[in-house]
C-alpha cells in the first residue's frame, strides 16, 4: 500500500513543470505581430535588429568578413528569440549582446544625428513627391474663368469706402479662414510712387513686398496672393501707377480687400484607368497646345470629345452631333440653370456664348471659332474641347480650339482652401 501511494505521489510530482512548459508553449505560439503590439520590449528589439541590419547593409563593402559574420549572427540570435517568444529578460540580454557587437564592429558615422534627420527628410520628400506625381497634386485657380463653380482671386478696392473699418480680433481670424486678407498702407513721407517691387516668395507663400515712395521704402509683410497676370498684381488690384501717383505723408496709399482663389487637389490617378468624361472639370498643361500662354496649367470643363461635331446654339447651349445638351445632362446641371430671359453676367451661370450672342450683349471677341449657331467645329481624334463656366469672361476652346488628350493631367477633386461653401467635394 505504501509503495502504491509513493508511486502515485511520484507520478504526480512532474505535473508542475509540465504546466509551466505548456504555458511557455502557449506564449511562444502567440503571433509575433500580436506580441509586437502588446510588448514594448518586443517593439524595441524588432526596431533595434532592423536598424543594425540596415547599417550592416550600408557598410557591407567596408567591413571585414569576420565583422560581417559576427553582426549577422547576433542579429539572427535576436530574430530567433523574437520568433520563439522569448521572455523579456532574454530579449533584453540579446539586445545588449547585439549592441555590444554592433559597437565593436560597425563604423561610426560622423554627425549621426544630422544624418538621421536628413534621411528622414529625404524619405518624407520622396513620399510627398510620389503622392504629388501619381495621386494628388495641389493646384491653385489662376483666373476667374470657372466662376461661380471655382473662384480665382477677387478683390475690392476700399479707397472708395472711407467708412469701412477693417475687422480685427475674432472677426479678422474668421475671415482669414475664409481666405479674406486686407492690405492697408499709408505713406511715410511726401513723394511720388517710384516703383512697386514683386513679392518675395518662399514656396507658395508671399513673405513681403516693398513699395518706394519719395525714395523711402514701404514694406508689406505677408501680402496676399494677387492671382495670375496681368490683373494679378498689386498695381492692378489697388489701381496704382508708378511715377505718376503722388502722396502726402500719412495719406492712404493702398486699402484693399483680397479674396483668395480656390486651392484644390487634382486627382491624377483616375484617368490612368479610364478616359475623361464630358462635363468633368479637368486640369491640363498648355505647352504644345494652341493656347498662347505656354508652360502653365489651365482648368476648364470638358465639353467635347474626339470625333464629335460641336455647335453653340443661340440659346447658349452646346449641340453635340446634332443633339443639344441641357440641365439634365450630367455635370451641366448648374451650367444650364440660367434664365434665358436674363442677359449673361460675369461670374454667373449663363450657359455658353457663341460670337453672335456675345455681340448682341457687347461682350467682345469671345468665340471666333464659333461665330454663330450654324458653325460646326469638328474635334480631331484623341483631342478635347474645353470651356470655362464663366462664359462672358473665359478664354477657352471657343478661341483656341482643341488640344491633344495627352495634355490632361487629372481632374478637380477636393477644394482644401479657403473654407467657404465650395470647400470639399461639393463643386
Amino acid at each position: 500500500m505504501k509503495k502504491n501511494r509513493q508511486s502515485k505521489i511520484q507520478n504526480s510530482e512532474p505535473q508542475k513543470p509540465m504546466a509551466k512548459e505548456c504555458a511557455s508553449t502557449k506564449k511562444s505560439a502567440m503571433p509575433l505581430v500580436l506580441r509586437w503590439f502588446l510588448s514594448r520590449t518586443v517593439r524595441q528589439a524588432a526596431a533595434m535588429r532592423k536598424h543594425v541590419h540596415r547599417i550592416l547593409c550600408a557598410q557591407k563593402d567596408i567591413l571585414s568578413p569576420p565583422a560581417e559574420q559576427a553582426i549577422r549572427a547576433s542579429c539572427e540570435e535576436l530574430s530567433h528569440a523574437l520568433r520563439a517568444g522569448a521572455a523579456r529578460e532574454e530579449l533584453v540580454a540579446q539586445m545588449v549582446s547585439l549592441e555590444s557587437v554592433a559597437s565593436k564592429w560597425l563604423k561610426p558615422y560622423p554627425n549621426a544625428a544630422w544624418r538621421e534627420n536628413v534621411e528622414v527628410l529625404l524619405v518624407a520628400l520622396a513620399v510627398a513627391m510620389g503622392i504629388r506625381t501619381f495621386f494628388l497634386q495641389p493646384f491653385k485657380i489662376p483666373t476667374g474663368s470657372m466662376q461661380p463653380t471655382l473662384f480665382g482671386v477677387t478683390s475690392e478696392n476700399l479707397m472708395d469706402r472711407p467708412d469701412f473699418k477693417i475687422p480685427t480680433g475674432l472677426t479678422r481670424m474668421r475671415e482669414w479662414f475664409q481666405g479674406i486678407s486686407y492690405v492697408d498702407l499709408k505713406a511715410k513721407t511726401d513723394g511720388t510712387l517710384d516703383r512697386v517691387g514683386a513679392p518675395l516668395r518662399l514656396l507658395i507663400l508671399n513673405l513681403k513686398q516693398t513699395l518706394w515712395i519719395g525714395g523711402v521704402s514701404h514694406t508689406l509683410w505677408f501680402p496676399p496672393d494677387y492671382g495670375a497676370p496681368p490683373t494679378g498684381t498689386l498695381e492692378m488690384r489697388a489701381e496704382l501707377t508708378p511715377r505718376v501717383d503722388s502722396f502726402r505723408k500719412g495719406e492712404q496709399v493702398v486699402r484693399l480687400k483680397v479674396q483668395s482663389g480656390d486651392h484644390l487637389f487634382v486627382d491624377r490617378l483616375t484617368y490612368n484607368f479610364r478616359k475623361p468624361r464630358r462635363g468633368e472639370i479637368v486640369v491640363f498643361e498648355t505647352s504644345g497646345t494652341p493656347i498662347p500662354q505656354q508652360d502653365t496649367f489651365y482648368i476648364k470643363r470638358l465639353v467635347g470629345l474626339g470625333g464629335e461635331r460641336v455647335q453653340i446654339g443661340n440659346d447658349r447651349r452646346l449641340i453635340i452631333d446634332g443633339s443639344p445638351l441641357s440641365a439634365s445632362t450630367p455635370h451641366f446641371e448648374n451650367v444650364y440653370s440660367f434664365d434665358l430671359r436674363k442677359p449673361p453676367q460675369d461670374s454667373h451661370y449663363s450657359g455658353h456664348l457663341n460670337q453672335f450672342v456675345a455681340n448682341q450683349y457687347r461682350k467682345g471677341p469671345l468665340a471666333p471659332l464659333f461665330p454663330d449657331e450654324a458653325t460646326v467645329f469638328e474635334i480631331p481624334a484623341d483631342h478635347y474641347l474645353v470651356m470655362g463656366d464663366n462664359t462672358v469672361n473665359s478664354q477657352d476652346s471657343r478661341s483656341w480650339g482643341s488640344f491633344e488628350a495627352s495634355k490632361v493631367i487629372g481632374k478637380s477633386y477636393f477644394v482644401y482652401w479657403p473654407i467657404t461653401s465650395r470647400f470639399g467635394w461639393g463643386h
